[in-house]
């Protein structure tokens, strides 16, 4: 028990201290107990809960953002690609300050028809121009209404893409670190953990790695497609038991367990469950106060 602590304590010190060498944030080896829905007895962790927000614009509502944002640590906000305008995001900016939310830029491609949830074949220097642009954009809004943004993480098909792809991955990095060097950068916590934070150590980004609270894994500890049925979780108790098994550093996958690290947890805004799952969640997870 007390090797389990001691091993999700120097997961945060990675966090805290932008990330350290594999031979200290080592993955845990032992097998946490499955689908309890609690964090095994004498454990008390603390982890950041990130959601994404803003995703209105116009006319059209998603998401439950009054609701949700009093639950949560981080928020990620729309930057008008995939979703979102500036009416929006100062709107959503001003309520993570009310409630005392960190604010992040959550760009992707410019492609509201599919919710930036298909990829889109772009060259690569002007990606990055657009994902750049679109964090500026929220930075402007940011400042008009006396906010200021602390991290970037990437959405939809954009995020799985750059997880999939080395390449992307660096120039997206590098990207956001041209435009704020201060900005810390959020990415999956996956079996490639080690080797991503190397790869990505000159840009000088501080990296948070973040697991998904309520979508299935893939045997490579990825996520599984939206299009296999079960792949969304919104069960709260089903909910509930993967969170513990994240929090004891390992997820439940098709072909067994694998070793995740993460120093923040996802909820999408958009899942329709999402107010309750964060309820549910925040029973494992006090907020830190």
């Amino acid at each position: 028990m007390a090797a389990t602590l001691r091993r999700f304590m120097v997961s945060l010190e990675c966090w805290t201290g932008r990330v350290e060498p594999p031979s200290t944030c080592a993955s845990p080896r032992a097998r946490p107990r499955s689908g309890a829905g609690s964090v095994p007895a004498g454990i008390s962790f603390r982890m950041l809960i990130n959601c994404d927000m803003g995703e209105s614009y116009g006319p059209w509502e998603k998401g439950a953002d009054e609701a949700v944002m009093p639950l949560i640590d981080w928020a990620n906000i729309a930057c008008g690609g995939h979703a979102g305008d500036p009416d929006t995001m100062a709107r959503t900016l001003s309520l993570a300050a009310e409630h005392g939310v960190q604010a992040g830029a959550h760009p992707g491609y410019p492609d509201r028809r599919n919710f930036g949830r298909l990829r889109l074949d772009w060259p690569l220097d002007s990606l990055v121009l657009e994902i750049q642009a679109q964090i500026g954009a929220l930075q402007a809004v940011a400042a008009g209404v006396g906010a200021r943004l602390r991290h970037v993480k990437p959405h939809g098909a954009l995020y799985l893409a750059m997880m999939n792809d080395d390449r992307l991955l660096t120039r997206l990095a590098e990207g956001v670190a041209a435009v704020d060097p201060s900005l810390t950068f959020v990415l999956q916590a996956t079996p490639d953990r080690a080797r991503h934070a190397a790869m990505l150590e000159h840009t000088g980004l501080r990296l948070a790695f973040e697991a998904f609270a309520d979508r299935a894994y893939a045997a490579d500890g990825r996520l599984q497609s939206r299009s296999i049925r079960g792949a969304v979780l919104a069960d709260h108790d089903a909910v509930a038991a993967h969170v513990a098994n994240l929090l004891a550093g390992f997820v439940e996958t098709p072909e067994g367990t694998l070793p995740v690290q993460a120093e923040t947890l996802c909820v999408h805004g958009d899942n329709p469950s999402a107010t309750g799952l964060l309820r549910r969640i925040r029973e494992l997870v006090p907020r830190r106060g």
